[in-house]
């Protein structure tokens, strides 16, 4: 029998012995798992490590299940949204500085989660567009630049 992505998350943080709440939340795309806990630090993590790593074992469980399983975000106490407001904020400074000057930048060293928010930030717009280092690491920089001209 299929868990749902609720029951595999309790299941995982019970087995760890947190004592935490999960409530689901329907996001644009994504079904938001957010957990509140007496000990958000703890599931957060240095750096979002371990939010990530919780965030990664509920979709590979999830694709283990079912192949066609849509992918699941997990927050703690909100972190990880207002996380991604700043974020973008972050992002949207560096579209315009690329607007302004033509100039494409380059981002930090970004997790495959965070070079997602990019690239789906600047998919609609239609100056400009973003694009990842081909290196094989799981930590890449994202290049934001204009785009090609249709009529060159």
């Amino acid at each position: 029998m299929n868990q749902t992505p609720r029951e595999i998350l309790d299941t995982i943080l019970g087995d760890l012995g947190f004592v935490v709440e999960i409530e689901e939340q329907q996001g644009d795309a994504h079904l938001i798992l957010q957990v509140r806990t007496s000990e958000p630090e703890r599931l957060i993590g240095h750096r979002d490590e371990t939010l990530d790593s919780l965030q990664f074992l509920v979709n590979r469980i999830l694709l283990c299940q079912n192949k066609e399983a849509p992918r699941v975000i997990v927050d703690v106490e909100h972190h990880r949204s207002m996380r991604d407001d700043a974020f973008l904020r972050r992002i949207q400074q560096l579209a315009e500085a690329v607007r302004l000057n033509g100039r494409p930048i380059e981002t930090e060293p970004l997790n495959s989660y965070d070079r997602r928010l990019v690239h789906n930030s600047l998919r609609e717009d239609p100056e400009l567009t973003s694009v990842s280092d081909a290196a094989d690491s799981k930590i890449k920089r994202v290049t934001i630049r204009k785009r090609e001209s249709a009529t060159s």
